[in-house]
Order: structure tokens, then sequence, then C-alpha cells
């Protein structure tokens, strides 16, 4: 198996890991929190909620993403390193945005995103 798809492994891992940091610095984990996962994150404020939205947009994200490497290996016109320095860094984009985000740097986290989404639609332009 190639690196890029399995990046679209820990692509896949990196939302729940963002509820993990939206309960734990909650303080309130374990207090109802699986009990009903969507009322108790609706609820937090500060740091945790911005890891809940970092969460979110994981999930939100992640289509395009695994589609994208997806695409990029099934068509093969683009070389395979080529294909895996694209995912490693949309991976690393996704890190950066995470942190951005917990750190409540919005302007960043945007650009962050951006570059992300450039780093998606760049599977297709490689593999024309």
């Amino acid at each position: 198996m190639t690196v890029a798809l399995w990046c679209i492994l820990i692509a896949l891992f990196l939302p729940p890991l963002c509820a993990l940091i939206a309960k734990l610095a909650s303080g309130r984990f374990g207090m109802g929190a699986n009990r009903d996962p969507r009322a108790f994150l609706d609820t937090l404020s500060g740091l945790p909620r911005r890891a809940h939205a970092a969460q979110q947009n994981g999930y939100e994200a992640f289509p395009a993403f695994a589609a994208a490497v997806l695409v990029a290996d099934l068509v093969g016109n683009a070389e395979q390193v080529t294909q895996d320095v694209l995912a490693v860094m949309y991976i690393t984009s996704r890190l950066l945005y995470i942190i951005c985000y917990l750190a409540d740097w919005a302007a960043m986290r945007s650009l962050v995103w951006f570059i992300g989404l450039a780093l998606i639609v760049s599977f297709f332009v490689v593999s024309v």
C-alpha cells in the first residue's frame, strides 16, 4: 500500500482526535459526554468548542481528500512519489489547521485551510 493511501487512514482518525481533545479539555469528560455526545459537544465553549469545530471540519474535508487520492491512484498518470508527497503535505496541513483552530488563530487557520484545499485540487491536476 502506498503512503498516499495510508494518509487516507490517518486523515480518518484526525476528527476523532479532535473530539477527544474537546472532551478532555472540557474537564467534564465522562459526565454524560458519551451518553449524548452531540448534545454534550454543543454545550462547550472556548478551546473545547474549537476542538469540536475542528472535528466537524475534519469530517467535512475527509471525503474530498479520500476521493482525490483514490482518483490519482486509479488514473495512474501521476508519479507515485508526487501522490505521496501531496498526501503527506495534506496531512501536515490538517495538523496545522487543528493547531491553528485550537490556538484561536483564525486568519492563519483560514490560510491553512485554503492550502489544504489547493493540495486536494493538486491531486486532480497532476493526474491529467
